[in-house]
């Protein structure tokens, strides 16, 4: 599980907040705020809002794919993707595209269409969760 300092819609203030929690991974995060009851709480004891949390929640989902890293993650930030409801707005060929387009900027070889699928396929799969 990628630590929670990875993900980049979460000020530094809150970050600190959340690992005096002890909410120290993303796989951490997404157990604590699984509920709408839960992310209230959550947002209770970090002093933010449970919109906060649950758009920490989305980007925590998408850095918990198969195969997902920080490359994959800058990536999937210049495709203009940084949560998993972006990635869940998209079907398979605009993602397909965006990613390639995204690849290009960076100058980065895209990901192999099995990847993109398996990430697609993943979104859907946490959706009905």
């Amino acid at each position: 599980m990628p630590p929670i300092t990875e993900l980049t819609r979460i000020e530094p203030v809150h970050l600190a907040r959340l690992e005096k929690q002890g909410v120290f991974t993303t796989g951490i995060l997404l157990e604590v705020s699984e509920t709408p009851t839960r992310r209230t709480y959550l947002a209770d004891h970090v002093k933010a809002t449970p919109n906060d949390v649950s758009t920490w929640r989305d980007e925590a989902l998408l850095l918990n794919l198969a195969g997902f890293g920080a490359t994959e993650h800058q990536l999937f930030i210049q495709a203009g993707i940084e949560g998993l409801r972006d990635l869940l707005a998209v079907d398979l060929d605009t993602f397909r595209a965006r990613l390639a387009r995204a690849a290009t900027e960076l100058n980065w070889e895209p990901p192999a269409d099995l990847m993109l699928e398996t990430w697609w396929e993943q979104a859907r799969t946490l959706e009905e969760e």
